[in-house]
């Protein structure tokens, strides 16, 4: 305003005593503002050919001080217009000076050892990298380190190393192969640095194209969980299979349960599943564990049962699809008197103590059917409900002994997969 109305010497007063000698070079402003704006009063001053700031008592700069604080307190009028103007930048320049960094990688305090011989740090960390540098060499100013396989291998840092595991694994010649082979690669182009093997795994586990495109593992997480009964039909699974093809009735559907100590196996079919099911399972104190969506690892006995079923009823069913129903019987009534490869028997004989008679013997007749003894049946049948807890015990046992065969050789197959929260999968 003072260069505006062409003054050249100029003196303006001031209540503050911190400004007045902070200006006139007496006391010295800490606070980066507070530089920059003396800063812009220096360069101001120059303008005029005097310049004086002095300082006077805060009562003689009452009328100065009534004024400002009359100009905010009076009422803003409505038609008055207040300008907005945004400044991308600050009205006093800065002065930007660049600050060089010096960023240490694991390279540094060996150069530091062949270069100048000494280390840093304390006496046990500078053995330990003394030691270190020994397989170490410099040439030309770049830091090689003595292979066992290749004559000399280039260090670099680990933001080189990654851009040259980039460049092999998905550069123009990259094959997106896997983290041994990739870490493998990169040494036998010539190049080394401590993390090669963990900054490969890194890389190809964040290559989206590996993630999606990797072979299926088909080998289990987790090692084999065994379920044992102790008893015949206290332990039940039961699974729904279908829907199958409309059979009279309008059922299309298949309630298989199946006894884990017996192997004995029931089949019903159904029109339809409704939470009535639920109700059954209740009146007859079936308690009822409910797993993931199709996770048939956890139900493996029955998975295996329906599957003999469903195959029982297509081998029968030729053409005419619409029968299974009434097939089932059939199929039910041969996988009764099959005997089980864990339990050695079959489930007719572990529930009932004898062996059934099959059709075939009725038109063949077997030497139990020649001298069949009507009288002495009943009394035979009793004998071997007797020793039927002998027969189940040897079963029994026969079915542990069985069981560890399998997992024996299921956890042999077994790779554990980790996974933590955050991890993303396919």
């Amino acid at each position: 305003m003072a260069q505006d109305v062409g003054a050249s010497h100029l003196q303006a007063y001031s209540d503050s005593q911190l400004v007045v000698r902070q200006v006139n070079g007496e006391y010295e402003a800490k606070k980066e503002s507070m530089v920059q704006y003396l800063h812009q009063i220096g360069k101001l001053k120059t303008r005029f050919k005097s310049f004086q700031l002095q300082q006077i008592p805060r009562e003689e700069n009452i009328k100065t001080d009534s004024l400002s604080k009359l100009v905010s307190a009076l009422e803003v009028c409505k038609t008055r217009r207040i300008t907005v103007q945004h400044l991308p930048q600050p009205r006093i320049p800065l002065d930007i000076q660049p600050i060089s960094l010096r960023n240490d990688d694991w390279r540094t305090p060996i150069i530091c050892w062949i270069d100048e011989g000494h280390l840093l740090g304390d006496r046990w960390e500078a053995t330990k990298k003394k030691n270190r540098a020994i397989h170490f060499l410099m040439q030309g100013g770049t830091l090689y380190k003595k292979s066992f396989t290749h004559p000399l291998l280039r260090c670099l840092s680990q933001a080189e190393g990654l851009h040259v595991l980039k460049e092999i694994h998905d550069g123009c010649c990259g094959s997106h192969v896997g983290t041994l082979a990739l870490a493998n690669k990169a040494l036998r182009a010539g190049y080394f640095w401590p993390t090669i093997k963990q900054d490969a795994r890194y890389l190809v586990n964040k290559c989206e194209k590996c993630q999606k495109h990797a072979t299926l593992i088909h080998q289990p997480a987790e090692p084999l969980n065994v379920m044992l009964s102790l008893c015949p039909f206290s332990q039940w699974g039961m699974d729904i299979v279908g829907p199958f093809p409309l059979a009279p009735g309008q059922k299309k559907f298949l309630l298989v349960p199946i006894d884990y100590f017996t192997k004995w196996v029931e089949a019903e079919p159904l029109a339809r599943i409704t939470e009535r099911i639920q109700d059954w399972c209740a009146r007859l104190h079936i308690k009822q564990r409910f797993t993931s969506i199709s996770h048939p690892q956890t139900n493996g006995q029955v998975e295996v049962t329906k599957q003999t079923l469903v195959q029982g009823i297509k081998k029968r069913l030729h053409r005419a699809q619409g029968t299974w129903a009434e097939e089932l019987t059939s199929v039910l009534w041969s996988y009764w008197t099959t005997p089980r490869g864990s339990t050695g028997e079959s489930p007719f004989t572990l529930v009932y103590g004898t062996e059934a008679v099959i059709p075939a013997e009725l038109g063949m007749p077997s030497h139990r059917i020649l001298h069949f003894d009507e009288e002495r049946n009943s009394q035979l049948l009793r004998e071997s409900l007797d020793l039927l807890d002998e027969v189940r015990e040897t079963a029994s046992i026969r079915t542990q002994r069985y069981k560890s065969t399998i997992i024996n050789a299921y956890n042999k197959r077994v790779k554990t997969r980790h996974f933590q929260v955050g991890d993303l999968e396919l």
